[in-house]
């Protein structure tokens, strides 16, 4: 089992920036890809940003140019860097990795942005 604990969420003016934090334990000795979703009430859960273990990022187009996703493989830490927020990105947004069979999901985390 893989654990998946997010930090750094919470409440940010239009224009602001706040970076999240997701720290894995457990069995993560055959993790790969890292990556945070985000999701509003009654919608999907969609996609925000990811990265290998080799460091190769995927982004969503609405947050490119605005969101840096990083990781330290040596701390098992994710890190989602979001700049230049919109009130379009209030969301819950849960941290992702996944070994060769499962997926994991963190607890989830709040951002939400003010105009």
């Amino acid at each position: 089992q893989v654990q998946l604990v997010e930090s750094g969420g919470g409440l940010v003016q239009a224009g602001g920036s706040l970076r999240l934090s997701c720290a894995a334990s457990g069995s993560i000795f055959n993790i790969g890809v890292m990556g945070w979703y985000r999701q509003a009430p009654g919608k999907q859960r969609e996609l925000v940003a990811t990265i290998t273990t080799g460091g190769t990022t995927s982004y969503a187009d609405s947050v490119k140019g605005r969101f840096t996703i990083s990781r330290d493989n040596a701390k098992n830490t994710v890190y989602l860097q979001m700049n230049s927020l919109k009130p379009e990105d209030t969301d819950v947004y849960y941290c992702y990795t996944r070994s060769p069979y499962t997926a994991y999901w963190g607890q989830g985390t709040q951002v939400t942005v003010s105009s």
